[in-house]
């Protein structure tokens, strides 16, 4: 089975060198012969034959390591089968799309507003709009810029005031507005899932900051979540589509709150943590889906 690893041209920390060589040992590992390809190198091969794969040159998956969309979906139209799929990495790379499309499941979610689209960076939301979120979600509450990855554009406001401002320096960048999850404040879980299973989970917690992100200051610890956390993963999951993911869960008053679902979830703080080598579980379900 021959297969190519997707990866972003512009993405070229040891980080991210770290958790491609896992996937290409993975592969490695199950007999795979797996090319590792940037986004760039497979736009300049499909622009060369005319948008077009030579038969020679089909791989028979790919792994889209990448939230290039518009290659994604291109190389689909080509009839290549993604992990992920191009429409769920789209949806889990749009904060207010996830929260959309798991509206109405059953799944627990924070209040949450969504920005209208602006054409103009100095437009003013009414004010309206704003009393609006602030009446519905209350204060403090939480903004995260719809795309945005490792809790860098998440923030806390804590009165109308700051919401205000915080509208005007988003300027045309979509954000989200929800409700903030007092219970669960500095600390979250992750629970990764592959196919229909959640095959590890890590605790993160930090005493210095709302977000519980590794990436912040955080820190880690294996944790085993409760059934109902479980279920929620893995249905979330599948209503997106996804073969695989991270899914961040709070810890509400009355039960889980589905925090985000990451499409590309960085992998290598979970083998840290509990040892569990996702990568490895990834090469297993494709090529399970695959036969």
């Amino acid at each position: 089975m021959k297969g190519w690893l997707v990866v972003n041209e512009f993405v070229k920390s040891d980080k991210f060198r770290e958790l491609f060589e896992m996937l290409e040992g993975a592969a490695e590992q199950e007999g795979i012969d797996i090319e590792c390809r940037s986004n760039a190198a497979v736009w300049e091969k499909l622009a060369v034959e005319d948008y077009s794969l030579k038969a020679a040159d089909r791989p028979d998956f790919v792994l889209f390591w990448d939230k290039d969309i518009k290659l994604a979906y291109e190389l689909e139209r080509e009839g290549l089968r993604l992990f992920n799929r191009a429409q769920a990495i789209a949806d889990c790379d749009d904060k207010s799309l996830t929260f959309l499309k798991l509206k109405g499941s059953g799944i627990r979610q924070p209040a949450t507003f969504i920005s209208p689209k602006k054409f103009h960076a100095d437009g003013l939301l009414p004010e309206e709009l704003i009393k609006c979120a602030g009446d519905r979600l209350g204060f403090p509450m939480v903004m995260k810029e719809c795309l945005g990855s490792f809790g860098a554009q998440v923030y806390l406001i804590d009165t109308p005031e700051i919401l205000k401002e915080k509208v005007i320096e988003m300027g045309e960048r979509p954000y989200i507005l929800q409700a903030y999850i007092d219970a669960s404040k500095g600390r979250d879980t992750r629970l990764q899932v592959v196919g229909d299973r959640v095959i590890a989970a890590m605790l993160r917690h930090n005493e210095n900051d709302f977000r519980a992100n590794i990436t912040n200051g955080g820190s880690m610890e294996r944790f085993e979540p409760s059934e109902e956390m479980k279920e929620m993963a893995i249905k979330a999951c599948s209503i997106l589509q996804l073969d695989f993911a991270g899914v961040d869960i709070l810890f509400g008053a009355d039960g889980p709150v589905l925090c985000e679902v990451n499409s590309n979830a960085h992998f290598k703080n979970l083998y840290d943590c509990t040892g569990v080598n996702a990568a490895e579980y990834i090469i297993k379900h494709i090529i399970s889906s695959m036969r």
